[in-house]
């Protein structure tokens, strides 16, 4: 092998296992759960900041300005808080809670973290406003406005603590006006943040609602687009494209598919003798009985006037022979009241039942349910007429 290929191969094999062992790490350490990881990777973005702060306060410890020891302890504290948070949420712990992210809780022991560094800081105090504010933050995107509310009475508490101990150490250099306005600075950071949330959490609810009135548009106009708006069925695009899939799966496995053209005998008589309005009633009722006169696994739809279509899957001749009996037989039974009160109109219903041959189309499929069909209402209406070779 040439000196630079082997070179370039060796380098490629480093590469390869240099990922390998990075995303082994990375797994190892935020889990291969994908909502584990985005809960560890957003606690690992607050330890981040967190260890900034903490470099902070020792940089001012180690100027002089703040008690050293103090400072020290104060990190021990601060990293077991991160260790103890990670562990929690690694160890997947944290998921018997509402929130197993555990931010509320996160926040809580950061605000008293950032209580005590305001008071252990010195003369550097001002340097825990904008780790305050920080802190506050992560609670604008994963807090309601009740908890913020509550962190806001927390803090008052907190930093009131916090002031107080400060005062009682009467500190040189540390004059009253000075306190005041730390502990005003302390209230704007708290109600700003508050506010925030607040502002934030109503947007975010307006989203949710415009979210979950476009999904009802969406559903409506997909129910419009599929369904028949009289009777609710399947409509006859909608249909034939369902038609299409029972194809291909008849066609993979077999199984018949059986086809049957549904017609309202002398429904034009019912329309010129009540209205087109008692008309409308007439075929939602014959809907209705049809449709719990054939199995779940059948599809009805309305093709068009008083025509409809059912669709039979997995289904012998002999069995959806004594199926479209039932349904005829039902619809003879049925009767239509009038609103007015008179005599309920009754009608009967001609069928033709054709089966569909794998290598045919479903168009000529249809066609030969309709001459069935046909021949039903040439022998006198009301039957059930199978196309010829089905019996």
């Amino acid at each position: 092998m040439p000196l630079c290929a082997a070179v370039h191969h060796h380098s490629g094999g480093d590469h390869l296992h240099l990922s390998t062992y990075c995303r082994r790490w990375t797994d190892w350490v935020l889990t291969t759960d994908k909502r584990q990881r985005i809960r560890l990777a957003m606690a690992g973005l607050a330890a981040l900041l967190m260890v900034c702060c903490l470099l902070v306060m020792n940089a001012v410890a180690a100027a002089g300005l703040a008690n050293a020891a103090h400072v020290r302890v104060w990190t021990v504290c601060s990293v077991i808080g991160l260790i103890v948070v990670y562990a929690a949420i690694r160890s997947g712990w944290s998921r018997r809670f509402k929130d197993p992210s555990l931010t509320l809780a996160q926040i809580l022991y950061s605000i008293a973290c950032c209580a005590v560094a305001f008071v252990i800081a010195g003369p550097a105090r001002g340097v825990t406003l904008p780790i305050l504010a920080i802190i506050l933050m992560f609670g604008i995107f994963g807090l309601t406005t009740r908890q913020m509310l509550g962190i806001l009475l927390y803090g008052l508490v907190v930093f009131g603590v916090a002031s107080g101990v400060v005062a009682l150490r009467d500190e040189p250099g540390y004059p009253p006006v000075v306190a005041g306005a730390y502990v005003g600075m302390v209230v704007v950071v708290l109600l700003s943040s508050t506010f925030l949330t607040t502002r934030v959490q109503s947007t975010r609810e307006h989203l949710r609602r415009q979210k979950s009135e476009l999904a009802r548009a969406l559903e409506q106009i997909r129910e419009l687009a599929t369904h028949d708006d009289l009777t609710g069925l399947l409509n006859r695009r909608a249909m034939f494209e369902r038609m299409q899939l029972e194809q291909r799966r008849s066609l993979r496995t077999g199984y018949p598919l059986l086809v049957a053209q549904l017609d309202i005998d002398h429904f034009k008589v019912v329309n010129d003798t009540h209205g087109h309005g008692k008309g409308d009633l007439v075929l939602r009722a014959f809907a209705d009985t049809v449709r719990h006169s054939v199995r779940d696994t059948d599809v009805l739809a309305r093709w068009g006037g008083e025509e409809f279509v059912l669709m039979l899957c997995d289904t012998p001749a002999e069995e959806a022979l004594a199926l479209l009996e039932r349904v005829r037989l039902a619809v003879q039974a049925m009767r239509v009241p009038l609103p007015q009160g008179g005599d309920p109109i009754a009608i009967t219903v001609s069928i033709g039942l054709a089966r569909h041959p794998p290598a045919d189309t479903l168009a000529h499929t249809l066609e030969r349910a309709d001459q069935a069909l046909y021949a039903a209402k040439a022998q006198g209406r009301n039957r059930v007429v199978l196309e010829p070779g089905l019996a």
